[in-house]
């Protein structure tokens, strides 16, 4: 019966939710455009699902739904640079290498962290493989279009390809501890880098050869190699889980090697270590606020970092890995005017053009200019306001939460007045698993239970 009223009220929501471009005129709202300083009492004109217009006194045409914003604050939809909602499964971890999976091949449409993110003023997020291994799956750049029940309706179109990569302690303790193969340490992750490219630039060479005549029977194809290849032609962008300083310089040398500059470090928690570094370089950094302390290579870390790689001139954004924390970015880019006093436009920058410079979609998102999409986030306050609260997001012109119209409970498929949470739910509460979400199934198989007893006959005598 649950299902069957579940089915009829997605029936009845889909038409109102369902993906398209909106006609709408935000009228006289105070316009933080981010990368053009803020524009008092300003009208914004949406048409197809594009900004138009930016100016004072605009007339709506017929057709375009007016909301009047007065008092409120008109910012750019916030982009999360990690995330890993619309997933089911976060972890192929079932080898060091698999880069040949896709996370955008199993987007989940119906996950309810969209909403939730939306709520939060958040359009777009990058789903994120997880950190398992050291050469993960490919990601997948989402807006946020929440009713629809075609999942390759959430693929930002023209977003280019990402991969995750992973480097310390996640990659070892799967891999080297868990299953006892290459990684064990983290010179074992640096070759794992090294291995995959160097078997990638063979296979690019066979085909070069094939194609050029050279040989006559053509290589059989790889489709890990093929993605790692294109890594190496700098078609896909890397995002790499990582802590400490050490690896980090390790990962942009083994880059270098191989021509490679296409990266964003995610996490970074030691990334204040060697912010010149990686400005010389030309990797950006998506970090936390100030999370860590949470395992023994994340112990070193500072609320300051992501105003030090700012002040260092490194392209920095703040993420989330939570599906949870996700609502609440807007908060977290404040912080970095307690802990390093950037400008207001510096602060909602990390969390606006700085995530989609990161992702490579700035040119369409990020800010609020003529010609980006309508993808919009309305604060009752500033959003630097601790006192703020989203109270409208638009994503291509089309609203997507109303704090006001919205119904009490727009969760599709769980009764809000349930008394006791269901399994689902229950699922939800342990996002914090973040990027090793589904390894813990992996550590309960027999060889690990028997390599974990193993530990345990050494330190326990009696």
């Amino acid at each position: 019966m649950k299902f069957l009223l579940s089915t009829i009220l997605l029936i009845i929501l889909i038409p109102v939710l369902s993906y398209g471009q909106g006609n709408v005129l935000l009228k006289n709202g105070t316009v933080i455009t981010v990368t053009n300083g803020t524009k008092q009492n300003t009208d914004v004109l949406i048409q197809n699902g594009k900004i138009t217009r930016i100016d004072k006194n605009i007339t709506a045409t017929t057709g375009t739904k007016v909301v009047d914003v007065s008092g409120m604050f008109v910012m750019p939809g916030i982009i999360d640079a990690h995330s890993h909602i619309a997933i089911d499964a976060v972890n192929e971890a079932t080898s060091p290498v698999t880069a040949e999976v896709n996370v955008g091949d199993a987007l989940d449409p119906l996950d309810v962290s969209i909403y939730r993110a939306l709520a939060g003023g958040v359009t777009i997020s990058h789903a994120m493989h997880g950190s398992a291994n050291a050469i993960g799956g490919q990601c997948q750049t989402i807006k946020h279009r929440y009713g629809t029940t075609d999942p390759s309706e959430l693929k930002m179109k023209g977003a280019p390809r990402t991969i995750k990569f992973a480097l310390g302690e996640n990659p070892i303790r799967v891999h080297g501890e868990g299953n006892k193969i290459t990684p064990s340490t983290r010179m074992g992750v640096e070759q794992i880098f090294r291995k995959s490219f160097s078997e990638a630039q063979l296979y690019m060479k066979s085909w070069d050869d094939f194609n050029k005549g050279l040989t006559k029977s053509s290589p059989a194809y790889n489709l890990r190699l093929e993605t790692v290849a294109d890594i190496i032609k700098g078609n896909i962008i890397i995002h790499c889980h990582s802590y400490r300083a050490d690896e980090i310089l390790m990962l942009m040398n083994v880059l270098k090697d191989y021509g490679i500059n296409r990266i964003c470090f995610q996490h970074v928690n030691e990334g204040f270590k060697v912010a010149p570094e990686l400005a010389a370089f030309g990797a950006s950094a998506s970090v936390f606020a100030d999370w860590w302390a949470y395992k023994f290579e994340v112990y070193y870390s500072t609320a300051y970092n992501a105003a030090v790689l700012t002040r260092n001139n490194v392209v920095t954004s703040i993420n989330s890995d939570s599906g949870e924390l996700i609502r609440h970015l807007y908060h977290e880019a404040a912080k970095t005017q307690r802990y390093g006093d950037l400008t207001d436009d510096e602060a909602l920058a990390l969390i606006t053009i700085n995530p989609a410079k990161q992702l490579g979609i700035e040119k369409s998102v990020g800010s609020i200019e003529v010609g980006k999409d309508g993808d919009i986030a309305i604060f009752n306050q500033h959003p630097l306001s601790v006192y703020a609260i989203p109270q409208m997001t638009l994503v291509d012109g089309v609203v997507k939460f109303d704090i006001k119209n919205d119904v009490d409970d727009i969760r599709i498929d769980i009764d809000p007045k349930e008394k006791y949470a269901t399994y689902y739910e229950d699922l939800q509460r342990h996002e914090h698993y973040g990027c090793m979400q589904g390894v813990m199934e992996l550590f309960m198989e027999t060889g690990y239970a028997e390599y974990q007893r193993y530990l345990f006959t050494k330190s326990h005598s009696h």
